[in-house]
């Protein structure tokens, strides 16, 4: 099954020395050889993002990020687990699980409405 995984920040998160947080790289070099980690990428800050809208036939353009939260999507990475507890081991072991937030979406199948 596969998972989208958002990464996200707390930008008020501060790490007192070393919290233990395993290292990113190493977390990618792993799932990749594991064939778990599909894609994934960065994106750029909260505040380069642009929210489009249409109302009313106008396109409503918003510059940043639409919701109002202190967790910002930082990345993102396409997992393919057996399940949602694989899901759940693979997320946890991402740093920023650490000190942020991970969300996991599975995809929803095309053969479902």
């Amino acid at each position: 099954m596969r998972y989208l995984m958002l990464v996200c920040t707390d930008p008020t998160y501060r790490p007192d020395g070393d919290d233990g947080a395993p290292d990113v790289d190493d977390w990618v070099a792993e799932m990749d050889g594991k064939g778990i980690r599909l894609m994934g990428e960065r994106v750029r800050p909260a505040s380069d993002a642009t929210t489009v809208r249409v109302r009313n036939r106008e396109v409503l353009l918003t510059d940043g990020p639409y919701a109002e939260t202190k967790d910002h999507i930082a990345g993102f990475d396409i997992l393919e687990c057996a399940d949602l507890d694989e899901a759940i081991e693979v997320a946890a072991k991402h740093p920023m699980a650490w000190g942020g937030v991970i969300e996991l979406r599975p995809f929803w199948p095309a053969d479902e409405d």
